[in-house]
């Protein structure tokens, strides 16, 4: 793989790069976090002036006061965590899928831990501080209090959620045992609502709490049935996306080329994914994220997957016509994140697909952009990079090889120089420049370091990980 490069005049910087759109992102990220934080203090500030305090004074009181604020702070982090995953469009362009997929795995474990104080430190307290009268008094809260039964169902489906997630348990399972686990989530929370209604006092005692915690719970349950269900229905009625051909590209990875319907333009960027649906039989209920593996133009789609799975496997026997629902597009590893003129695309394996729709689609000037590219066997895409590198200038750095190593991500391939003099041979000014970054999460991570450590900003550093 080499690039040849071809006169092309320079654009302007001002034509190439856009800041208006990463100073809303910024704005919004900002004003999420201090929106997080204050209904945090919020609730904490009901708790006080409800006589959080003033229970403190006793062993029994004491400890059905601090369930009380744990259990507060567990129910507004379960419906941020719903938000956070609700696929909100201001969301998604402020953060992107793999920041927001972390904030969320973060929230949903704070939550999951408070939600566990909550209820051993509220039953120990209604055991009037004894120990051994807490099994026998959980048993008569589920059965006597109102809505703590099905509370109980909620949490039990929120503790298969957490379990499915946890990073070990995580690689075992299939995506799409995976991907139906987390879907009790939505149960787990729609079963406690009941509960905290009914018995919750610090739900009830003002008609400001009333409307914090009913509003809350509506944004939530709006967000997912607009922005999960309704709209990709809408789209995909709208657009009628369709299978075209389906294209090996060597072993174990296929491309799938769609369309969708004529005089309908299908908005998405270069560098973005969507989930698809493909109604070819069996396992059709289950999405599938799949980034573009070349830029759109808004009526036709190329995807790239390596088999892994028997959603991945299934795509291989897709018939030209299929139908195809839609969610999308996601992500922010577009040009959205973009603040420079200079780019670096970094990617292993697949993960080249969406960096090679961003050099095809990103505005650059010759030799202001460069592609490094790890991989073991065959290039995926050698020849199609070869025509982007000889009509865009692009600089193409081959890294051939399995990892040499823990902790690098270089190929074995490419000598003994350790990942940042190498980097910082290859490519110098490293720090002023947008780098895109594609690959495991492990591998992603060790780019990451590396460019932190040839002094490129945090916030210029855009990646999208997969598993694997």
């Amino acid at each position: 793989m080499t690039a040849v490069a071809t006169p092309w005049a320079a654009a302007p910087v001002t034509a190439i790069v856009d800041g208006a759109r990463a100073r809303l992102d910024a704005g919004v990220r900002l004003a999420a976090l201090v929106a997080l934080w204050s209904s945090l203090l919020l609730v904490t500030y009901w708790w006080a002036t409800g006589g959080g305090f003033q229970d403190l004074g006793s062993w029994a009181d004491g400890l059905t006061s601090t369930g009380r604020l744990t259990g507060l702070l567990a129910s507004d982090l379960l419906l941020v965590q719903v938000l956070l995953m609700a696929r909100v469009p201001t969301l998604e362009h402020a953060f992107g899928q793999d920041r927001l997929a972390r904030v969320h795995r973060l929230v949903g474990f704070t939550s999951f831990n408070a939600m566990l104080a909550h209820i051993g430190l509220i039953t120990w307290g209604y055991a009037a501080g004894k120990l051994g009268r807490t099994p026998a008094t959980l048993s008569e809260l589920t059965v006597d209090y109102p809505g703590i039964l099905l509370a109980v169902a909620g949490t039990a489906c929120r503790v298969l959620v957490v379990v499915s997630s946890v990073k070990a348990a995580r690689r075992r399972l299939r995506y799409e045992s995976w991907h139906l686990l987390h879907l009790y989530a939505y149960l787990g929370v729609g079963l406690a609502l009941p509960h905290q209604l009914w018995t919750g006092q610090d739900f009830l005692a003002s008609t400001a709490r009333t409307v914090f915690w009913w509003g809350l719970w509506i944004a939530c349950a709006v967000s997912v049935l607009v922005w999960r269900v309704a709209l990709p229905l809408w789209r995909s009625a709208r657009y009628r996306v369709r299978v075209t051909s389906v294209v090996p590209e060597g072993e174990g990875i296929v491309s799938v080329h769609m369309a969708g319907r004529r005089g309908m333009r299908l908005s998405a960027e270069a560098g973005q994914f969507f989930t698809f649906r493909f109604l070819s039989g069996r396992g059709w209920t289950r999405a599938h994220p799949y980034s573009l593996s070349a830029a759109p133009d808004g009526r036709n789609l190329r995807i790239t997957v390596q088999v892994v799975g028997d959603g991945s496997a299934s795509l291989r026997l897709l018939r030209p016509g299929t139908r195809v629902l839609v969610e999308g597009p996601y992500g922010r590893l577009c040009a959205r994140a973009r603040t420079r003129p200079k780019l670096a695309f970094i990617g292993a394996g697949v993960g080249i697909t969406p960096l090679r729709a961003l050099a095809e689609a990103l505005d650059y000037a010759p030799g202001d952009a460069v592609l490094l590219y790890r991989y073991s066997g065959r290039p995926l895409f050698q020849q199609e990079i070869e025509v982007i590198a000889a009509e865009r200038g692009l600089q193409v750095i081959a890294l051939p090889g399995h990892r040499r190593a823990p902790g690098s991500w270089l190929g074995d391939g490419v000598g003994p120089a350790s990942d940042l003099t190498a980097l910082a041979s290859w490519v110098p000014d490293i720090a002023d420049r947008d780098v895109y970054v594609c690959g495991p999460d492990p591998w992603s991570d060790d780019v990451r370091h590396t460019t932190e450590a040839a002094g490129l900003p945090a916030d210029r550093f855009h990646v999208e990980s997969f598993g694997g």
